[in-house]
């Protein structure tokens, strides 16, 4: 994709977001706006890789080649941030201050940017400064602690911080942020930290502990294997079944189609018997294959599915009814979500595969429609 080949369409079109590259959540942050319609343009080094089909994260993107540390490449920069309506940034704290790009620089030439910053552990605080990865970052906030067998903590992949804690919240955050704009006429920092959002993501639980009912020992509790209605078993192909039935009227539906005698439904909370309850969920479980309690559980509420792995998750039914999985280029991605009635998505667009100059991407931008900030100025 060329700097002169974006087309984009979704709520979000209209809104100018100027990336600079980086890794982790940032890049994912960006691609969620991408996705909705906003026009990133991604400011990398000069001799970056651009062409890797693979790196869907990047997908949407005008990718402009600057080197920040020379005056010319930085001036263009600048210019192309003075029409942006937001800024992403994933450094350290005190890096772009250090090339000249911090938010006291660029938003006094520019008051109603939206200055998104994305840290693991936040712009202040004792750990600010030092690095970190997901794992580190979920460990500081309780979360990792409840995840796992009982014998260890156990890494949900970086889904928790990275994404969902770092990600979804900076994602959340800017469109706060650019909402507000629309009104006060003020861009503002938005300081976005893993540690903070995982911390918020843990809410359920942290009341519940408040209330005497989350002990802090694994598979102690009803939502991480505690409970033998909500957990994962092995199947009689070493494959696995996911089982969440909850409510009496789902669990009685689960008894019934597993096999188990109906006096299980009125003992269903009775934790004395749990250890009974889950042999015998187990053993019959390991008496069929998962195709075949998945044909058992079909079209039920009985809240069974099969653990699936991720190429068998691509064509699911399900998911190809949704079209949850799209082809670009050869490469499957991960279709846009969530999705939007009236003004939805365009079709993806694969990873830019030559980078451009932060002059060419501003002479775009002023050759297109108006921004979402020139049209609230009218």
């Amino acid at each position: 994709m060329n700097s002169n080949a974006f087309v984009a369409r979704g709520p979000l079109a209209g809104l100018r977001v100027v990336e600079f590259a980086g890794l982790g959540p940032a890049p994912f942050a960006c691609m969620l706006l991408a996705d909705m319609g906003a026009d990133v343009v991604l400011v990398d080094r000069p001799g970056a890789r651009t062409s890797d089909p693979l790196q869907i994260v990047n997908r949407g993107r005008t990718v402009v080649a600057a080197d920040l540390k020379a005056p010319a490449d930085k001036e263009q920069v600048l210019a192309l941030l003075d029409a942006a309506d937001v800024l992403v940034e994933g450094f350290r704290p005190g890096v772009m201050e250090r090339l000249g790009l911090g938010p006291e620089v660029v938003m006094a030439r520019n008051p109603r940017l939206v200055y998104g910053r994305m840290t693991g552990w936040g712009q202040e605080g004792p750990l600010a400064k030092t690095a970190g990865h997901d794992i580190n970052y979920i460990a500081l906030t309780g979360a990792l602690a409840a995840i796992g067998p009982k014998d260890r903590p156990t890494p949900p992949l970086n889904l928790v911080g990275d994404y969902a804690g770092g990600s979804l919240y900076l994602a959340l955050g800017v469109l706060a942020a650019v909402h507000e704009t629309s009104r006060s006429g003020k861009g503002q920092v938005v300081d976005s930290a893993i540690t903070d959002g995982v911390i918020q993501l843990m809410t359920h639980f942290i009341a519940q502990q408040q209330r005497g009912r989350f002990t802090e020992e694994r598979e102690g509790n009803m939502l991480d294997g505690g409970a033998p209605w909500y957990g994962v078993y092995a199947t009689a192909d070493a494959q696995h079944v996911g089982v969440g039935a909850i409510e009496p009227q789902f669990f009685s539906l689960f008894t019934d189609r597993l096999g188990l005698d109906e006096s299980w439904n009125a003992a269903q909370h009775d934790e004395s018997r749990w250890p009974e309850l889950r042999a015998a969920i187990a053993s019959a479980f390991k008496s069929r294959p998962r195709s075949e309690w998945e044909a058992v559980f079909a079209d039920s509420d009985a809240c069974v599915s099969p653990v699936l792995t991720l190429s068998e998750a691509m064509v699911h039914p399900h998911n190809l009814a949704r079209g949850n999985f799209v082809e670009i280029e050869g490469v499957v991605h991960p279709a846009p979500a969530p999705r939007f009635s009236r003004t939805p998505t365009s079709a993806v667009a694969a990873p830019s595969v030559a980078a451009s100059t932060a002059e060419a991407a501003l002479q775009r931008w002023k050759a297109k429609e108006p921004t979402l900030r020139e049209q609230g100025q009218r």
